[in-house]
């Protein structure tokens, strides 16, 4: 999808970039993958294993920019338009008691979350209006005038993909795929649902990391890939400018917000939840996406501009690119260490703690397998970890990839959900065990919402 080359040959130092993976491990941030691109060409790529190439992993808010081109594809079709109300374009999701406020929001009010809810509107939304997001959003009461301030709101993308839908006839996810994906060589986009089979559009797209960084550069050119004017350069400017202004905060690199895009002081970027980022520096003529486990995630953006901005335009020699090529190869997780004892097994059920990924009394038999283990979970299915090396199993579908051991009387597992930045940490103990994520998912604890395919991860809601 996009050539390679050498950092230097680009003019770039590789000592620059070992620098931003010199910040992962200082700052705990779990990496999970990280590409450079720079004049086109990626110098710089690795992932953190079992994490690889090939996966697309779960991007959360970088959905936003997605759902945003998809929205600047429609206005250059003539089909929308900045001005054009929610009510008009979605007419049958309008509640009787909408306010006079609720009857002015536009698409640029949605585009930049200027709408005037005093916070993120989602929550409430859904409880107002289980079966009907958009009529629930018009419901939640307005503190603010519509325009007047940047408030971050996840209902509104969900809103603007219905209207991209209701314009153009077209599901967003084929809408994306026939003008944006396919075009560009990208056919394994997927997409989490709601029960309505709808796209979130607010969350829920996976690509794979080169995906994301040829996303990165398509806007770095103004929507232009190869010969093919994808999207309008007139579209991308106008979504990556800030249409309001965000205080400057310690380690927090946004200073406005465009249409669903972060304005940084040096360039723009799209953000996800736990530290997913695709930032790009037109000065430096460079795109960096980062997929990783960040609590702090708004640090990312600027640690790719401190770290590769002193090496722009130094390229180093040979061997300092040969020395970070085979640290990018050897980057991994640790295996969980401990012994295999082969003929050992073990059966648990679950006990209740906070956000459990799997429900309290759900059995758990541990068998062991070809030198590994074969998890026997009830409310999974079989799940293969393995002893000194990763294993894969779909029990549900989706990816689990895991590893275990034995440290004494009980058994311990990291179960990779590795098409999400997530994971899960069993630990069997006697007749009991545990099951809790290294975070929780945004959506829902269960863990077998997050292996089914396809991906639902709120059935609850239309």
């Amino acid at each position: 999808m996009l050539p390679r080359s050498a950092p230097a040959a680009q003019g770039m130092s590789s000592r620059a970039i070992g620098t931003l993976l010199d910040w992962f491990e200082e700052s705990a941030v779990e990496g999970h993958s990280v590409m450079v691109v720079r004049h086109g060409h990626v110098v710089a790529e690795g992932w953190w294993t079992p994490y690889s190439a090939d996966r697309p992993t779960l991007l959360y808010s970088v959905t936003k920019s997605f759902t945003s081109t998809a929205v600047g594809l429609v206005i250059a079709d003539g089909l929308l338009a900045l001005d054009d109300r929610v009510v008009d374009v979605l007419p049958d999701h309008v509640p009787d008691d909408v306010s006079e406020q609720g009857r002015r929001i536009t698409v640029h009010h949605l585009l930049s979350m200027t709408v005037g809810h005093g916070t993120d509107s989602l929550a409430e939304a859904w409880e107002r209006e289980p079966g009907d997001l958009v009529k629930g959003f018009l419901r939640v009461p307005f503190p603010e005038p519509e325009g007047n301030r940047f408030v971050y709101d996840n209902a509104t993308t969900f809103l603007l993909a219905r209207m991209v839908e209701r314009v153009s006839g077209r599901d967003l996810r084929e809408l994306l795929d026939e003008r944006l994906f396919r075009p560009m060589g990208i056919d394994h986009a997927e997409w989490d649902r709601v029960a309505s089979g709808k796209a979130f559009g607010f969350h829920g797209l996976h690509l794979t990391t080169e995906a994301v960084a040829a996303f990165g550069e398509l806007l770095l050119r103004g929507g232009r890939w190869g010969d093919r004017q994808l999207v309008p350069r007139e579209w991308v400017e106008l979504a990556t400018r800030p249409h309001s202004k965000i205080p400057p905060v310690e380690d927090d690199s946004a200073r406005g917000y465009g249409y669903q895009f972060w304005i940084s002081e040096h360039g723009f970027y799209a953000d996800g939840a736990f530290g997913q980022h695709c930032v790009v520096i037109p000065s430096l003529d460079l795109v960096a996406v980062v997929t990783s486990h960040n609590t702090r995630t708004s640090t990312t953006p600027g640690a790719v501009w401190d770290c590769l901005a002193p090496g722009i335009d130094r390229p180093g020699s040979a061997r300092d690119d040969e020395i970070l090529a085979d640290r990018l190869r050897r980057l991994s997780f640790p295996l969980v260490a401990g012994s295999a004892e082969p003929e050992r097994s073990a059966r648990a059920a679950i006990v209740a703690v906070a956000d459990s990924a799997l429900p309290a009394g759900c059995t758990v038999l541990v068998e062991p397998a070809g030198g590994g283990w074969r998890l026997h979970v009830e409310s999974i299915g079989k799940v293969e970890a393995g002893h000194g090396e990763w294993r894969e199993s779909s029990p549900l579908g989706r990816p689990v990839v895991a590893s275990g051991a034995w440290h004494g009387d009980t058994f311990v597992a990291e179960l990779f959900v590795i098409a999400t930045p997530h994971r899960v940490r069993l630990v069997v103990d006697g007749d009991t065990a545990t099951a809790t994520w290294s975070t929780v998912p945004l959506t829902k604890p269960d863990l077998a919402l997050h292996l089914r395919a396809p991906l639902m991860t709120r059935p609850d809601v239309a």
